[in-house]
């Protein structure tokens, strides 16, 4: 028992002190943009920065035969699966937002503005007429039967829509959210396009506000994939970036309509938005009734929280993707901290966690970055050789490296003992995806920008 303690204890002021190693921030807001650069689809620009990557599904189109070209591929696989892609996108441009600082500094501003631009234009591609949104774009179970480059796909890619016959207030919401974030970032440098971008979440949040309905229920293809739990914190997580672009009354009032003052979110990510919308109103509109449960959602991922702790060092909250939901809790926490909410325990709480994906666990969890990274991730482009050569089911099986380095992707981590196989097949541990990185990018420009502040 007293080992146990000491442990523990040991363990509360590594985490605490978020000191244990020290890393490059911007090489790793560098490798993270050039993740999201790995997984567009489309036709790649002329200044294409992965040499492995080409031009990819300039096939893909709606019903009607609408342009749907572009945006990123999910994962490891080959789907545009809009409703992560508009929570990462959201979450990202909130970093930019927060933390242009640090991107700065970094010398990756332009550089993080270019890789959300890219969906950005893809959302308004999909947003087809005011009433129909295209949130899915190929069929996952027959993409994930394909092991091989996306250049080299030959398979039909469907496309499914939302409309009032078939609703999806929850993705035309988080969509919205993504088209107002965007707004917000490109308002100074280039207003015609963020114009575009807010009337479009304009349109695109009245849709999900008067057609209601779960997304996953109308695109049942998602279901098994990204199936949404509910909708009305979309609409309350729309309305409060619309709110912070616009100041229109009309958003803060839906926000309150549909956003919770009295309950704290398990997590945030691509399902969940409550502690998003809750410190985006108590930060950026004043709005302290939410305030209470913005602290308790920190409190519960501090050491001694609800959440429990792997004997290194992680905050682990569920199996898949652990290093997704820490280091969403460390952005969380990043953003908190800069509007002095439980400031001191926020910063130190996700330097440590951040730090634990950086090495400080013993091994990089970022591929292509620092000690012993994952050099197996679940990743069917990085795993093929160059071209000519062919890929398929037996590069998945080979027992070496991916033939390509997917710089900056974050796998989803170990399990609650640290325990971690850097396994090609291990789809769950060594995935890598949209959502996994968007948090942990913005949680590492918001450390940067802390080291400004303190003049290191």
């Amino acid at each position: 028992m007293a080992t146990r303690l000491m442990m523990l204890l040991g363990m509360i002021a590594l985490c605490m002190s978020g000191v244990a190693g020290q890393y490059n921030y911007d090489e790793v807001l560098e490798k993270s943009i050039l993740f999201y650069e790995a997984e567009r689809s489309g036709d790649l620009p002329a200044n294409n920065r992965i040499p492995y990557r080409g031009d990819s599904a300039l096939g893909d189109q709606g019903n009607q035969g609408q342009d749907l070209t572009g945006g990123w591929y999910d994962a490891g696989d080959h789907v545009k699966f809009g409703f992560p892609m508009a929570f990462a996108t959201t979450t990202l441009a909130w970093g930019i937002l927060e933390f242009r600082d640090g991107y700065e500094a970094a010398g990756q501003y332009n550089l993080a503005l270019d890789s959300i631009r890219w969906t950005l234009n893809y959302f308004l591609k999909a947003h087809v007429s005011d009433n129909e949104f295209y949130g899915q774009v190929g069929d996952a179970n027959t993409d994930h039967a394909y092991w091989g480059r996306p250049e080299d796909m030959t398979m039909e890619r469907p496309a499914w829509s939302i409309s009032p016959s078939a609703p999806g207030s929850d993705l035309a919401a988080e969509t919205a959210a993504a088209l107002a974030a965007g707004y917000l970032v490109f308002r100074d440098s280039d207003a015609a396009f963020a114009n575009n971008l807010l009337a479009h979440s304009r349109t695109l949040y009245d849709f999900a506000l008067n057609n209601r309905g779960i997304y996953s229920q109308s695109i049942s293809n998602a279901a098994g994939f990204y199936a949404s739990s509910a909708y009305e914190d979309e609409l309350a997580w729309g309305a409060a970036w619309l709110y912070r672009a616009t100041e229109e009354q009309e958003y803060l009032d839906r926000a309150y309509e549909f956003g919770t003052t009295t309950n704290t979110a398990w997590a945030y990510d691509w399902n969940e938005k409550i502690v998003g919308y809750q410190l985006l109103l108590t930060t950026s509109a004043g709005q302290t009734d939410f305030l209470p449960r913005v602290e308790n959602f920190l409190r519960n991922w501090f050491p001694g929280g609800s959440v429990q702790y792997t004997p290194l060092g992680l905050a682990w909250l569920a199996q898949w993707g652990p290093n997704r939901y820490a280091a969403n809790a460390a952005f969380i926490a990043l953003v908190s901290a800069k509007y002095n909410i439980l400031a001191s325990e926020s910063e130190q709480f996700a330097r440590s966690q951040i730090h634990y994906m950086l090495g400080d666990a013993g091994r990089s969890y970022v591929v292509g970055f620092g000690n012993n990274p994952p050099q197996q991730p679940h990743h069917r482009s990085s795993s093929c050789p160059d071209q000519p050569a062919e890929c398929d089911w037996d590069e998945f099986n080979q027992p070496g490296p991916n033939y390509q380095i997917l710089y900056g992707a974050l796998v989803g981590g170990p399990d609650q003992n640290d325990q971690f196989e850097d396994l090609r097949s291990d789809y769950i541990r060594n995935e890598v995806a949209n959502d996994y990185n968007a948090g942990f990018q913005g949680a590492v420009a918001g450390l940067r920008a802390i080291q400004l502040r303190d003049g290191k």
